[in-house]
């Protein structure tokens, strides 16, 4: 009685049941997910528009969330193919991993903000406060999927909001993100919401009824958003941030988003 068979899955006792095209599924959106977030950063390198030449924390940066991407999809893959003892086993560097990305892209925002402001489509104080708070937000909802991983539908939808906070910097190097001034922090974040929302469509289709960790997970993704942005235009908000870039470069440009002069599409 030490485990159960499902389908064509061994699911070790003591671990949530779910079906194998639900695994099938979440291994589908988590390929969508992660090919439409290097597909971003691969497609501004070919145009041009940024380069390997960056201050060594980017590098850092790129390494550490690259990594992520790799352990998210080698995870959907080993489940959707009834590895659990080898998921279970790879799934323990994610324990040290996203604690490490927290850090790294706290560190990488206060740098780009320092640099230059941030992207100069986004006005710097939302970049700098929204962008950390979400970034909390996906340290928050994937320690939370680690805590209930046991709970199969818990934790895959769990996983999923968190990862698709992630997608929001591949989505913005995709769109042409200076048409979308003033509301280009808004329409790219909510475009990521896109992920979620498909799985709570084919939770309603599938299963009859939404898992409720998409209404947590999603729920506490736009309520972190709607907070942070607002917290980021009050004047505490706004002080906060030119206090992180006072001295800097990116002090030097507009708080608000701009284009910049001679900027062609």
């Amino acid at each position: 009685m030490g485990e159960v068979t499902m389908a064509s899955q061994t699911v070790p006792a003591g671990i949530e049941q779910s079906p194998a095209e639900d695994a099938r599924f979440f291994a589908t959106m988590a390929a969508i997910m992660c090919s439409v977030t290097v597909a971003g950063f691969f497609f501004q390198l070919a145009m041009g528009r940024s380069s390997f030449d960056a201050p060594w924390q980017y590098h850092v940066h790129g390494v550490i969330f690259m990594s992520w991407l790799g352990l998210y999809l080698v995870q959907h893959m080993t489940a959707s193919r009834g590895k659990f003892a080898l998921h279970a086993q790879i799934g323990k560097a994610a324990y040290f991993l996203i604690p490490t990305m927290v850090v790294a892209g706290l560190l990488i925002m206060v740098t780009v903000a320092r640099r230059n402001g941030g992207p100069f489509f986004f006005n710097v104080s939302e970049f700098l406060i929204s962008n950390s708070a979400l970034l909390l937000c996906f340290g928050a909802l994937s320690c939370w999927a680690l805590r209930v991983q046991r709970h199969i539908g818990w934790h895959r939808r769990l996983m999923l909001c968190a990862m698709a906070i992630l997608t929001g910097p591949g989505i913005g190097r995709l769109v042409p993100a200076p048409l979308l001034i003033p509301y280009a922090w808004f329409i790219i974040t909510a475009a990521t919401w896109v992920f979620p929302v498909i799985g709570i469509i084919a939770d309603k289709r599938n299963l009859g009824r939404i898992h409720p960790a998409y209404l947590w997970g999603l729920g506490l993704y736009v309520g972190t958003f709607a907070l942070s942005t607002a917290f980021a235009y009050t004047q505490v908000g706004v002080a906060l941030t030119e206090w992180v870039i006072a001295g800097s470069e990116g002090a030097d440009r507009p708080i608000e988003p701009f284009i910049p002069p001679g900027l062609s599409m």
